[in-house]
């Protein structure tokens, strides 16, 4: 986090940030209850019950901007010159909650977004919330969400309850989304209880290393599990780089290819392209928390300039220096309106300026 003398300077362009986060206290009220009831999952635990409970500046700061829809966040964004945020619901959303509070609570999360991008129509643009506990009341919600709160795309804070959206009771989400054209932002979730444990004991689990391993790995499962075979226009939307997807695209294709060639495993059986295809056909790439121009650079060589979009992280990476270091990319002009602005309006339906 950091705090600006001055906003950055007016660009050609809009910033449009698309991975910023909020949770309203109806949730927040509903997480206490999870977190006073044992046994409690250690991934939730370190992550919002640190957070909800820690006096620590930054955790006061990411509380306190979570919850605000209003004054608050138009303060921060006109300091760091954003000038559109696309909100989700921070993680783990409500895939933490059993199965009856999620779906009851789904709408009503969506209802308190879809009233707050109202009230803010020029700053603010919502992304869905889904329960994957019921794969068809989400179907359902997403459909809902498009005509009736005119909200066009999802967010899924990844696995849920360690059950990951490659299994195939899952896809009558991926139907929905598809249908609706609704891209999904695959954003991560602390790790399950059966793989965190070694990355609690290095302090790793959270942002720094566990969530992009996390997600990383929910987004190769949907790549060989034929989940793009199946619904070849569906969209997903990975952050911070890719989760470092592109950067192992080469030995992701040759040991993708030598496992299915192996018979090995029989859950990897052949899809009809490589993880490199499927990241530039069926993913648009974020760098939420990488203010890195070779990172983007390399990204946007790999999967095309149209698939690369601009994020800040907000609160969780509240930092205004970045902004102005990716104002200053040595980067056409052309390149950097897709980066900032134009993928963005075409990927969420995000209206252009008036």
């Amino acid at each position: 986090m950091s705090t600006p003398n001055q906003p950055p300077s007016p660009a050609l362009y809009r910033r449009i940030a698309t991975e910023e986060a909020f949770a309203p206290p109806e949730l927040l009220a509903l997480y206490r209850k999870v977190l006073a009831t044992p046994p409690v999952d250690p991934g939730f635990q370190h992550l919002m019950g640190f957070y909800m409970s820690s006096p620590s500046e930054r955790a006061q700061h990411i509380m306190r901007c979570l919850q605000d829809l209003d004054q608050v966040r138009l303060q921060h964004m006109d300091e760091s010159g954003i000038d559109v945020q696309v909100i989700g619901m921070t993680s783990p959303g409500v895939q933490i909650l059993d199965r009856d509070t999620a779906v009851g609570f789904m709408p009503q999360a969506n209802d308190i977004l879809a009233a707050a991008v109202r009230r803010h129509p020029t700053r603010f643009v919502g992304m869905l919330s889904v329960a994957p506990q019921d794969p068809q009341a989400s179907a359902k919600e997403i459909e809902r969400g498009v005509n009736q709160l005119g909200m066009h795309s999802v967010i899924i804070n990844s696995h849920t309850h360690g059950e990951y959206l490659s299994d195939t009771k899952f896809w009558p989400i991926f139907e929905a989304a598809e249908a609706m054209g609704t891209p999904i932002y695959l954003h991560p979730n602390a790790m399950p209880a059966s793989m965190i444990q070694h990355f609690i004991e290095a302090g790793l689990d959270g942002a720094i290393y566990g969530f992009g391993v996390e997600t990383g790995l929910h987004a190769l499962r949907l790549m060989t599990s034929g989940v793009f075979d199946r619904f070849p226009k569906l969209q997903i939307v990975l952050g911070h780089m890719g989760e470092a997807l592109p950067f192992w695209s080469y030995r992701l294709d040759y040991m993708h290819r030598a496992t299915v060639n192996s018979k090995r495993y029989p859950s990897m059986g052949p899809v009809k392209r490589k993880p490199s295809e499927y990241l530039r056909e069926n993913f648009h790439i974020t760098n939420s928390g990488v203010a890195s121009e070779a990172a983007i650079k390399f990204t946007q060589d790999l999967v095309g300039v149209d698939r690369v979009l601009y994020a800040m992280d907000y609160p969780y990476q509240y930092a205004v220096d970045e902004v102005r270091i990716l104002d200053a990319m040595n980067m056409s002009d052309d390149v950097k309106m897709k980066f900032f602005q134009t993928n963005a309006e075409r990927l969420f339906s995000i209206p252009p300026a008036k």
